[in-house]
């Protein structure tokens, strides 16, 4: 199902200043799509969320849930969160300790008073899509981390809402298991065929569970798109620096040509894919590490940099290295069996397709 959002700004005053929240936020969630806020702390994606939810009422602005409006200022609509059809997984799990598995899931329906029979079909049904069948007299809180995960998952969608909202549920799960969970989650919410709105912090996650990414900042939409264009072909520094590590080297804008675009900076005259900025504009050139195929030597020709290695750092699957080169310093992803070390001068050609030009 559907989200608009319209002008929907968001206003706290704090020791007599005003914090803005959300500033006049517009947005459509499509249908059918795991939809993620991503962005710093503070910038208002759970607070954004929590108007979608109900649980806290704009200053400004409409949301409307498929057809129906469930929140307007200017018509005094404003639907209960219970009334809003929606289930929700809070970062804490939300599980009360006094109940059992069963008991968990069961909750939501148990207090719509609808049939023993009924419930305890769901539940079974339930618990099984969630892969914990056999856990139903467990005590919840005895679970580990991600099962509990699952139990406020199978929680949310015993109801059957239209949509389900998400606030950072894995940021309490170690490393490992959060990844595992996470590959879970997508598993899960892709055989539902419903509207999910993820919000985190995190851009792994978010690169790794969305069909599109909203990137926030200081209450307002920065950015729009699917993973694949917010990672590689961001319109501005901070989104390109936010949503994964990046070299961010300043350059002028040279000339245009027909598929390039070629400026002046640190690394010398380096083409880059084209962008539409006009000569003498001051842009930021964007170099994803994973990009950066370091040689040893020196090296000649077109979009070719030349530089030291001047420190590393083994991380297992590769050596974050720093590469000195000029006034700059690059990082750079180097395979172990490379055979460079600290000193070594080294090069590297880099493919226009990877040189990304972004507003500051």
């Amino acid at each position: 199902m559907e989200i608009r959002v319209r002008g929907v700004s968001r206003h706290y005053f704090s020791e007599g200043r005003t914090i803005r929240a959300l500033d006049n936020v517009d947005l459509t969630i499509p249908a059918n799509q795991i939809f993620t806020l991503l962005g710093p702390s503070g910038c208002g994606k759970t607070t954004l969320l929590r108007c979608i939810v109900g649980l806290e009422s704009p200053d400004a602005g409409e949301i409307a849930i498929g057809d129906e409006v469930v929140f307007s200022k200017e018509k005094h609509i404003h639907v209960p969160a219970e009334k809003r059809g929606l289930g929700m997984v809070f970062q804490t799990y939300a599980i009360w300790p006094h109940m059992n598995v069963f008991d968990n899931v069961a909750y939501p329906l148990q207090v719509r008073g609808t049939a023993r029979e009924t419930i305890r079909e769901r539940v079974a049904r339930t618990l099984q899509f969630v892969q914990l069948e056999g856990y139903e007299n467990r005590p919840a809180t005895k679970l580990s981390g991600g099962q509990q995960q699952r139990v406020a998952l199978a929680r949310a969608l015993i109801a059957e809402p239209k949509v389900i909202l998400f606030d950072e549920p894995l940021s309490n799960l170690d490393a490992k298991l959060r990844e595992e969970t996470r590959k879970e989650l997508k598993a899960f919410l892709g055989k539902l065929n419903i509207t999910a709105v993820y919000v985190t912090h995190d851009r792994v996650e978010a690169l790794a569970l969305s069909d599109t990414i909203a990137v926030m900042r200081a209450g307002r939409l920065i950015e729009i798109g699917t993973p694949q264009k917010i990672y590689f072909d961001a319109d501005t520094q901070f989104v390109a620096d936010f949503i994964g590590r990046a070299n961010l080297v300043k350059a002028r804008v040279r000339a245009q040509e027909a598929d390039r675009t070629l400026v002046d900076c640190g690394l010398g005259t380096i083409a880059c894919q084209r962008r539409e900025f006009a000569a003498g504009a001051e842009v930021t050139l964007c170099i994803r590490p994973e990009f950066i195929h370091v040689a040893a030597g020196e090296g000649t020709g077109e979009n070719v940099v030349n530089g030291r290695i001047e420190s590393q750092v083994f991380v297992g699957e590769a050596y974050e290295t720093e590469i000195r080169a000029g006034a700059e310093l690059l990082l750079a992803r180097i395979d172990p069996d490379a055979g460079l070390a600290t000193g070594d001068a080294v090069h590297f050609r880099l493919d226009p397709a990877h040189g990304l030009l972004v507003a500051l």
